[in-house]
C-alpha cells in the first residue's frame, strides 16, 4: 500500500456446524471382503427365509416356524413356545446377547459392527445397488458433480428404484415375523391386509430406505451409542485394525522412476500414500491416524492395503488386525502370543455360560401348567346362614399342552375348607373340584372356598391351592389367604 500499511487477509468466519461430506466407498477384493459377503449372504438368507419355514404344531396352532404372535400372544421358535408370563426368557436371551457382544468386542473390537450388524448388512447392499447403476467411487463422484442430464436422471432413478424395491422386501420381511407370511403376502397384494399391517410395513420399509440409503455411516458415527460404549470393553490385547506407523511412515507418493532404495535413503516408509485405505472405508476414516471409535473393524482397508503392497513387491500387513500390546512387544524385539484368556474375556464367557445354562435348565424343567389366583377384595368375606365363612377367588389355569386337560383342584392349610367352582356342580359337597382347560389356552373360573367359622382362628389364614393333572399327574400350587373376622368378633 502507498502508506506502507499491511493488509491482513480476511479470516473465514467460524461456524459450529459443518455439512457432512458424503462418503463414496470404493469396491475392493480380498479376504475380508469375501468374508463379509459370505456373512451377509448367510444372515440375509436366514432373515428372509425363516418366516416361510413351516413347522406343524398340531391343532389350530400356527404352522410358521418362527412367529412372534402378538394377538395370542405367544412367541413360537420352532419347537419352543414362550408365553407372556415367561417373558423372562426373552430378558435372558437379551442379556446373553449383550454379553456376547461384550466378549466379541473385547476380543476383536467392533467386529460385530463390521460383519453382522443389520445396518451394516443393508447399507452394503444399498451401496452395491448404487455401484451397479452409477459405477464405482470415482465415477459416482464425477456423476454427483456433473450437471443434470437425461443419463444422470436415468441412473439416479434406477438406483432409487432398486433401493425402494429392497426396502419394500425388507419391510415385508420384518412384518412377516409377526403374522403368517403367506397370508400377509396375499393380503398386501390384494389390499386386504389390516391397517396395522400396512402401517408397520410402511414404517419398516421407510426406515430401511432412510437409514441404509441416506444416513449410512452417519448412523454408525452419530446415532449409534455403541462406538462410545465399546471403548470401555477394549484393552491392549484386543484385535483391532491397526496401521504399522513404524514401518509405513514417513509416507509420501512414490514415482514410478523412484526405487525403494532411494525412498529408504530419503527416510520414507512403505506407505506410498495412495489413499486406497480411505477410499474403501465405509465410514470414510483414515486408519493411519491412529485408533478411532468410528472404525467398524470391517477389514476392507486391510484388503486394499495388502493389494498395494503385493503390487509394490513389499510384505503385506502394513494395515492389519493386530493388538497394541503385540505392536509394542514386537517393537522391543520380543515375540508376542495373543492372549484369548484374559480377566474380562473369562468373566464375559462365564456369565454367558451361567445365564445361558440357567435358562436352558429352567426351560427344560418348566411346568406344562401354570395357575394364578386372585382373591376378591370386596367383600373381604361372606358370613353364610349356616355359620360358615366364604371367600371368593378368580382362578386361572394355563394349559401349555396341545391336548385338552382335566385337573383336580384342592386347598390345604385350613381345616374343613370346601371348594366350589361356579358352574361345576355347585350342589356337590366335596373338599375338591374338577376343572378343565382347552389346548394351549388359559381357562378362567370363579372359585368359592367355604370353611366353618370355628376353624377360622385369625383374620388372615394362609391357604394353598393345589392343582393336579388327572392324566399326567403334573402339579402346580399357589399360595393365597382366607380372610375372616378379626379375633374376638
Amino acid at each position: 500500500m502507498p502508506d506502507g500499511s499491511i493488509v491482513q487477509p480476511e479470516k473465514a468466519p467460524l461456524t459450529l456446524f459443518e455439512s457432512h461430506k458424503k462418503v463414496h466407498p470404493k469396491a475392493v477384493k480380498g479376504v475380508y471382503r469375501r468374508l463379509k459377503t459370505l456373512t451377509f449372504a448367510v444372515l440375509l438368507a436366514l432373515f428372509f427365509i425363516a418366516p416361510w419355514i413351516r413347522w406343524e404344531r398340531g391343532g389350530d396352532a400356527p404352522a410358521q416356524a418362527v412367529l412372534f404372535d402378538l394377538t395370542t400372544p405367544r412367541f413360537f421358535i420352532f419347537w419352543i413356545e414362550i408365553w407372556p408370563q415367561e417373558i423372562y426368557y426373552l430378558t435372558g436371551i437379551l442379556i446373553v446377547a449383550a454379553l456376547g457382544l461384550f466378549l466379541a468386542t473385547a476380543l476383536a473390537g467392533r467386529v460385530w459392527c463390521g460383519f453382522a450388524c443389520p445396518h451394516t448388512v443393508w447399507t452394503d447392499l444399498f451401496v452395491w445397488i448404487e455401484r451397479v447403476f452409477e459405477g464405482d467411487r470415482a465415477e459416482r463422484i464425477r456423476g454427483d458433480k456433473a450437471p443434470w442430464t437425461a443419463r444422470k436422471l436415468l441412473r439416479k432413478t434406477g438406483k432409487h428404484a432398486g433401493w425402494i424395491a429392497l426396502s419394500l422386501v425388507t419391510g415385508f420381511g420384518f412384518v412377516a415375523y409377526f403374522t403368517d407370511a403367506p397370508a400377509l403376502a396375499r393380503d398386501l397384494v390384494t389390499f386386504q391386509a389390516s391397517y396395522e399391517s400396512y402401517s408397520f410395513f410402511a414404517l419398516f420399509a421407510g426406515m430401511t430406505y432412510l437409514m441404509a440409503g441416506w444416513t449410512r455411516e452417519q448412523m454408525c458415527m452419530y446415532m449409534c451409542p455403541w462406538p462410545r460404549i465399546q471403548t470401555a470393553m477394549l484393552d491392549e490385547h484386543s484385535l483391532v485394525v491397526t496401521y504399522r506407523a513404524d514401518r509405513g511412515d514417513n509416507r509420501a507418493p512414490k514415482r514410478k522412476s523412484q526405487s525403494w532404495d532411494e525412498r529408504r535413503a530419503q527416510g520414507f516408509g512403505d506407505c506410498i500414500d495412495c489413499g486406497q485405505c480411505v477410499q474403501v472405508c465405509p465410514v470414510g476414516i483414515d486408519v493411519r491416524t491412529g485408533e478411532q471409535a468410528d472404525c467398524i473393524n470391517c477389514g476392507l482397508c486391510v484388503d486394499a492395503c495388502d493389494s498395494i503392497m503385493v503390487a509394490q513387491g513389499l510384505p503385506t500387513k502394513l494395515i492389519a488386525f493386530d493388538s497394541l500390546a503385540a505392536q509394542e512387544t514386537r517393537a522391543q524385539g520380543k515375540t508376542y502370543s495373543w492372549r484369548f484368556f484374559r480377566p474380562r474375556s473369562i468373566i464375559y464367557a462365564l456369565l454367558m455360560l451361567v445365564i445361558g445354562g440357567a435358562m436352558a435348565w429352567s426351560f427344560a424343567l418348566r411346568p406344562r401348567l401354570d395357575i394364578t389366583v386372585l382373591r376378591d377384595r370386596a367383600p373381604l368375606f361372606v358370613a353364610l346362614s349356616d355359620g360358615g365363612l366364604r371367600n371368593a377367588y378368580t382362578f386361572k389355569v394355563a394349559n401349555k399342552t396341545r391336548q385338552p386337560r382335566s385337573y383336580a383342584l384342592t386347598v390345604s392349610g385350613l381345616t374343613g375348607a370346601e371348594v366350589k367352582v361356579v358352574g361345576e356342580d355347585e350342589s356337590a359337597e366335596t373338599h375338591g373340584a374338577t376343572i378343565s382347560a382347552s389346548p394351549d389356552s388359559v381357562a378362567t373360573y370363579r372359585v368359592y372356598v367355604t370353611a366353618p367359622k370355628a376353624n377360622v382362628k385369625a383374620a388372615s389364614t394362609p391357604l394353598t391351592f393345589q392343582l393336579t393333572d388327572t392324566g399326567s399327574k403334573d402339579k402346580d400350587s399357589h399360595a393365597s389367604v382366607f380372610l375372616g373376622p378379626a379375633t374376638g368378633n
